[in-house]
């Protein structure tokens, strides 16, 4: 599968973690940032050029499109990938890298195509609510898993049975491998939706974004048990109260709310 790196001229941070978000609801499904620029991966079957103007024109950036193949990509994500590290409780790495490691659990990914890698604020940020969570026993879907670190984690928290589905056919099989390369290969992964999810869970995790989140809420409230929980992220902090208010509509409360770097995730009670 060939594949289009978007590369917008930006050094500002704050900027780019509100591009990363609308970029994300557009298709763009991996990303890197430098020092003056910010670059956003995507299928070239699923690039609309259009979209992708309208949603940069507002800020007046400038911006190129240019061809990357999968290997190109690859090569780049392991020469760039460095170890991320959620103070005393988890350590995420590839299995290129040679550290000691001091916390509890240790997930090793091949960094590919597939978003999660672990840098993402959204992902630490699930990932610290995680730990304060009893997973022993407890059925848990990860919605929109990417490379699998959230389920192959809640299954290091002795999570009973585990479904993580994505609707990209790369991200599912990059999961696949990091399940099996973590020893947690009862694990199932599916590609597709909600409709794969055809029984109750008492654990959702679903880390994705504003535009899926408010698309899937209804359905997420109907698969979830009653004293159940879920925990969304690839929120904005602008977009928090819409989130909040579309949640209790279908009858979920807010426990809990956490941010980082411009970045919201949230756990809900499912009443």
């Amino acid at each position: 599968m060939d594949y289009k790196e978007i590369l917008i001229q930006n050094g500002n941070s704050e900027l780019n973690e509100i591009l990363i978000a609308l970029l994300s609801a557009a298709g763009v499904e991996g990303f890197e940032e430098t020092d003056n620029a910010l670059k956003g991966f995507l299928p070239a079957s699923d690039l609309d050029e259009e979209l992708v103007a309208e949603t940069l024109a507002p800020y007046q950036l400038s911006y190129t499109i240019n061809d990357i193949k999968k290997t190109n990509w690859n090569k780049e994500w392991e020469e760039n990938f460095e170890p991320v590290v959620v103070e005393g409780f988890c350590t995420i790495r590839a299995d290129f890298h040679n550290l000691k490691v001091e916390t509890p659990y240790e997930i090793v990914i091949m960094p590919k195509m597939s978003f999660g890698t672990g840098h993402h604020a959204t992902t630490q940020l699930m990932m610290q609510m995680m730990q304060h969570i009893k997973f022993e026993g407890k059925n848990v879907l990860d919605f929109g898993t990417g490379t699998g670190i959230l389920a192959i984690l809640a299954k290091m928290l002795h999570a009973g049975e585990v479904l993580a589905i994505d609707n990209d056919e790369w991200s599912t099989e990059n999961a696949k491998e990091n399940v099996t390369k973590n020893n947690q290969s009862d694990i199932t992964i599916k590609q597709g939706s909600l409709e794969l999810a055809s029984r109750q869970f008492d654990i959702v995790l679903a880390n994705i974004n504003r535009n899926v989140l408010l698309s899937y809420m209804q359905q997420l409230a109907d698969i979830i048990n009653i004293g159940g929980l879920i925990l969304m992220s690839g929120i904005l902090q602008q977009d928090k109260e819409l989130i909040v208010e579309a949640a209790q509509n279908v009858g979920f409360r807010l426990k809990d709310s956490q941010t980082e770097k411009n970045w919201v995730a949230l756990k809900f009670f499912r009443e």
